[in-house]
């Protein structure tokens, strides 16, 4: 290949945004070749890296787009320090099914026994399926809703956070919701019902719920919604992270 059809040939590349292809062309000839393989199957092996690379960043959008606090899988979670939690029950759920059908997940244990851990797992798993996510704490959507409403801004935000495959609220209970924080609350889980999956994660169990809420009546309405199509995880025993602080003071 001369010098100016490479030139042409970099420059339409780029311009039909295919990087992967531009990089490999060169050296997927060189490869093919010594090989002695076709143009064809030059062609697909070109394409094929083209849809793999593009698929890692489609994922990796998808995961920055979720605002994960960090990025953890299911794979390094320690199921046998939780033993109450249903391993298989957990591993179905990353199939993702359950957000297809646009069902709920609720998981319920004190603090430190990977509630949050479960959570992201099964938010990286929703991300790798090509889901749209949205992770965040009660306390921080709460504050964004009030924000939202007070800039005139709530309407836009809420259409944001229905459009959401996986909207993941974590640490709700941690801290009582004001009044006009639970009605929002309650209106984005509302908006949400049968259109898309929520998870939770509570410290607090579904009859403590009122405190956090401050109101029988919204409480019990909210946990009509959330719990009509609902799987729910039992995380209760030992603060894991105390577990592992423990086994580092004795090793």
């Amino acid at each position: 290949m001369t010098e100016t059809p490479q030139i042409l040939l970099n420059h339409q590349l780029k311009k039909l945004k295919l990087p992967t292809i531009l990089r490999e062309y060169d050296k997927q000839a060189r490869l093919c070749a010594a090989e002695g393989r076709d143009h064809v199957q030059f062609l697909a092996r070109l394409i094929e890296l083209e849809l793999i690379d593009r698929e890692r960043r489609m994922i990796e959008r998808r995961i920055k787009a979720a605002k994960f606090p960090a990025t953890k899988s299911l794979d390094s979670f320690d199921f046998t320090a939780i033993p109450n939690l249903n391993k298989m029950q957990v591993l179905e759920l990353a199939r993702c099914e359950w957000i297809d059908r646009c069902e709920n997940v609720i998981a319920l244990g004190p603090s430190g026994t990977g509630k949050t851990h479960v959570a992201l797992g099964l938010g990286l798993a929703a991300c790798q399926k090509g889901l749209a996510v949205r992770f965040t704490t009660a306390a921080a959507i709460v504050h964004e809703l009030m924000e939202a409403r007070d800039e005139r801004q709530l309407l836009r935000l809420q259409k944001q956070l229905v459009k959401q495959k996986l909207l993941i609220i974590d640490e709700l209970g941690f801290v009582p919701l004001s009044k006009t924080g639970a009605e929002l609350l309650f209106e984005l889980i509302s908006q949400r019902y049968e259109r898309g999956s929520i998870l939770i994660t509570s410290n607090l169990p579904f009859e403590e719920w009122t405190e956090t809420f401050g109101s029988e009546r919204l409480t019990g309405a909210l946990l009509d919604r959330l719990t009509h199509h609902v799987s729910i995880l039992e995380m209760n025993g030992e603060s894991y992270r105390l577990a592992q602080s423990r086994a580092r003071q004795n090793s």
